[in-house]
């Protein structure tokens, strides 16, 4: 049924309008994969202890934080447009974030907030990326109502119709694209559903659990490593979902490092950082 809809539906920006007041489908995603992520969030760290007053002040840098590196990473990605076009820069509504400076910008402000709390670093970022990997997944259908970020000309029945004002040079003769922003999506709630999962076992299968929790020290020292695990499990699973969707990709919106798109490289390079660290750390500890 999905498959159907999305082989016959042409999607629009707007997705209601009050008099002067416009909502876009690309706001109101955005908006819902917040909320959501905050929630989950919220639940996650009451399993461990952690009060919620805590996740909604860091949740309030994050969004700050997050939007503004997210959008700096965009204009550096297409610098040479908007250097033509600068008062584009302001036009969010349009769409035009780069996920890559969300989360290089959302470490740091983890890193600041771990200390200003004095939580755990591990511990605070392995609560927050299952709701990151939710807001992902759910914010990628702004992109399909944009009718952007969609890969090659395809012949599948789950192809997407584009309309020709959003074909980019060389495409003008297809109607229909591969839907990466679905690929995406499906991959981001896999990998939110196995960290959820995670926490889940992590706090629900130990015995006293509830005495554990509330002894921090005690907690860190039993799940320090799983925290790592945790957190290091999203940075390599979501890098290597978005390296191969990157072959299929064919806007020209993330500029070019050696050869390769410049957020596949990105990618590779977390891959290798991740893989890296792992093995370090393993051998640090023996």
């Amino acid at each position: 049924m999905l498959i159907n809809f999305l082989h016959t539906y042409n999607p629009q920006s707007i997705l209601i309008t009050f008099g002067p007041i416009t909502v876009y489908w690309y706001g109101f995603f955005m908006a819902l994969a917040l909320l959501l992520g905050l929630l989950i969030s919220v639940k996650i760290a009451k399993w461990h202890g952690v009060k919620k007053e805590v996740i909604y002040d860091l949740f309030f840098w994050l969004i700050i934080g997050g939007f503004l590196g997210a959008r700096i990473f965009y204009i550096l990605y297409n610098f040479n447009y908007f250097w033509q076009n600068p008062f584009d820069i302001f036009k969010i509504w349009q769409g035009g974030i780069a996920i890559h400076g969300a989360l290089v910008f959302g470490f740091l402000i983890l890193l600041w907030f771990s200390k200003k709390s004095k939580i755990n670093f591990w511990r605070l970022t392995s609560i927050i990326v299952p709701g990151v990997a939710l807001g992902q997944a759910i914010g990628r259908w702004g992109n399909y109502f944009n009718q952007e970020l969609f890969g090659l000309p395809t012949d599948l029945s789950w192809g997407i119709p584009i309309a020709l004002a959003n074909r980019p040079a060389g495409y003008e003769m297809f109607e229909y694209f591969q839907p990466t922003f679905l690929y995406e999506s499906l991959g981001n709630f896999f990998i939110f559903c196995l960290l959820l999962m995670f926490h889940w076992f992590l706090t629900h299968n130990t015995h006293n659990v509830k005495r554990i929790t509330h002894n921090t020290l005690r907690l860190q020292k039993l799940y320090g490593m799983r925290y790592e695990l945790c957190v290091m499990s999203y940075a390599f699973l979501y890098s290597i979902l978005r390296f191969f969707i990157e072959f299929l990709r064919i806007d020209p919106t993330a500029g070019n490092i050696f050869g390769m798109r410049a957020t596949q490289g990105l990618s590779l390079i977390i891959i290798i950082a991740v893989v890296g660290y792992l093995v370090y750390d393993k051998s640090k500890k023996k």
